[in-house]
């Protein structure tokens, strides 16, 4: 008889052990992956969080005590038209306070009515109080935040009638909200090219908000004409884990503030999941005219 080859020799034992091995090492493995996992998702929160604007508020003329009117819509059709009353009743508070309502066949499918009003320090431009009630036809909200420099509480209720609300806590230090926001994006420079990145929490998410300075041009909206700052707006949803997540209805925005002492927000033009929508002054007065 021929003597058996040297793999015919092998025994049942030999030609398991590569399997052994693996079963050995695949439980070390999985915990230094999930491990590593952890720490590039960890590096990716410091990521972007290091790229926040560490900019002091600027020095830019505070804005002076005014009225505005708005439109809002989407391909040139009105929805909605809006009010706001920017005011400083002391020292150590800036006051916004604004209401909006949709309008004409648009109110007869969505019924909507809403009141807004924020508070924020003139020193610092962090928020320091905010309250939303949005009315429905069939239904109300009502948010309210709270902040401090660690972070906000958000205390919110819905119903038709009295509901207990419900509590929820945000954690991050220096938060925005849309108020003071646009406050401290004004009081910086804009320089053309320019980037900024906040973190805002408007009303029930907390969203890192990157603004990039395109450049200058003329616009001529229902108030007037004017020299215009161009401003590219995108947003990224914050996670539980401070992770970052798209944002599902909102894509971008372009906003033209006025090139000028005041710097009002004249028109947006925002991307979102129905097309393209629309926010343009009407009129504006001020409360103490130069």
């Amino acid at each position: 008889m021929k003597s058996s080859g040297p793999y015919e020799r092998e025994t049942i034992e030999e030609r398991l052990r590569p399997a052994k091995i693996s079963i050995l090492i695949r439980p070390r493995i999985l915990p230094a992956i999930f491990a590593f996992l952890a720490f590039c998702s960890s590096s990716l929160a410091e990521n972007w969080e290091a790229t926040l604007s560490k900019d002091p508020v600027g020095n830019f003329p505070e804005l002076r005590p005014l009225r505005a009117s708005y439109r809002f819509g989407w391909s040139g059709l009105t929805a909605a038209t809006g009010d706001v009353h920017f005011t400083k009743p002391s020292e150590n508070k800036f006051q916004l306070d604004g209401t909006g309502r949709t309008i004409g066949f648009v109110r007869a499918l969505f019924k909507l009515d809403v009141s807004y009003q924020a508070i924020a320090s003139p020193e610092t431009l962090r928020p320091i109080e905010t309250q939303q009630i949005e009315t429905y036809r069939s239904k109300k909200i009502v948010t309210h935040l709270t902040f401090t420099n660690n972070g906000v509480t958000r205390a919110r209720t819905e119903g038709k009638g009295a509901a207990e609300a419900k509590t929820r806590q945000f954690n991050f230090p220096n938060l925005f909200d849309l108020f003071s926001a646009m406050l401290y994006l004004r009081s910086q420079p804009l320089k053309d090219r320019s980037v900024y990145r906040v973190v805002a929490y408007p009303a029930t998410n907390a969203y890192l908000a990157t603004v990039t300075v395109v450049g200058r041009e003329k616009i001529s909206v229902h108030a007037g004409s004017y020299s215009a700052i161009k401003l590219d707006l995108q947003l990224k949803r914050i996670g539980k884990h401070r992770q970052l997540e798209p944002h599902r209805k909102f894509r971008r925005a372009t906003i033209w503030v006025s090139d000028d002492a005041e710097r009002l927000l004249l028109r947006i033009e925002a991307q979102v999941f129905v097309g393209t929508v629309f926010a343009e002054v009407q009129s504006v007065s001020f409360d103490n005219p130069k």
